[in-house]
């Protein structure tokens, strides 16, 4: 008897066993047609490494080995001015780093325009492209634009002032005190001794420096010394062209200048005088030069 109860409890076992195999067998099954077919409906997504802050860094801090890292990246969104190796982010080795421009969060791409060339400092050089130059102009409360002005901002730039006297006229034909939009679409690289992009105090400048080529420069220092320069802030999307714009005290009055009419000359007549007696009679007779 407990023979034939061993034998059912062993028999029993075994069916037990291979039902779980079976089972098994089943879903391990299962599972991988399920992978295979969401591999085949997940989008194939081609990637590139790049080099990204390992942290959080501020204007001007320097990136060493330590401060940056290869992760890969969507090929098809790749940013503009990225490093993909070692060669083009440390090109003269890893003792010579960059600087970064502007703040960085952890994990955000390096990008050129936010770091220097290796080796160079931080400052206004650093952010001047091939055949730019900096000029500083002065400015208050009220041509500052009452201190809104960052660096990296786009200003337009308006010059006050008068174009003489008598009949002078400007190419508007303007005469007297006159404002005219000299410059536009200038790019703001440093408020005060202040370059830093990411700076969120408000501050009321001094001076502001922009980056201009060398033939606005002297067109800019001309109108400076004889004249105000007033300063507008262009917004961060506005990619309109600014048109001609010039105006002065008749056109801001609406003061339109009478017509002068010329009278025509009147015609000439000569006489003879004849005296007769006591009385004098004019004859009218052709005038003759």
């Amino acid at each position: 008897m407990r023979a034939v109860f061993g034998l059912v409890l062993i028999v029993g076992l075994g069916l037990a066993g291979f039902a779980v195999y079976m089972a098994k067998n089943y879903i391990d099954g299962y599972q991988r047609q399920l992978e295979a077919e969401r591999q085949q409906r997940a989008p194939v997504i081609e990637t590139v490494d790049i080099f990204v802050a390992t942290r959080a860094l501020q204007y001007g801090e320097a990136l060493d080995k330590d401060a940056v890292r290869l992760t890969a990246f969507p090929k098809t969104s790749l940013p503009e001015g990225v490093f993909k190796a070692t060669e083009e982010l440390f090109p003269k080795g890893e003792t010579v780093a960059r600087r970064a421009l502007r703040r960085m969060e952890m994990n955000e791409p390096i990008l050129a325009v936010k770091v220097t060339e290796p080796g160079a400092e931080v400052g206004i050089t650093s952010q001047l492209e091939r055949g730019m130059r900096a000029f500083a102009i002065k400015v208050d409360v009220t041509s500052g634009v009452s201190g809104f002005l960052r660096p990296g901002d786009t200003i337009d730039i308006y010059w006050t002032g008068s174009v003489g006297a008598g009949n002078m006229r400007t190419e508007g034909n303007s005469m007297g005190e006159v404002t005219k939009l000299i410059e536009n679409g200038v790019k703001l690289i440093a408020v005060d001794q202040v370059a830093d992009m990411d700076t969120s105090e408000t501050v009321i400048a001094r001076t502001v420096t922009v980056a201009v080529k060398p033939q606005q420069v002297a067109a800019l220092a001309q109108a400076q010394s004889t004249g105000r320069l007033s300063l507008s802030l262009v917004g961060a999307l506005d990619d309109t062209v600014a048109e001609v714009i010039e105006v002065d005290q008749h056109r801001l009055l609406g003061i339109t200048a009478e017509a002068v009419i010329e009278q025509a000359p009147l015609p000439e007549t000569c006489t003879i005088r004849t005296r007769r007696g006591a009385e004098v009679i004019e004859t009218p007779i052709p005038c003759t030069n």
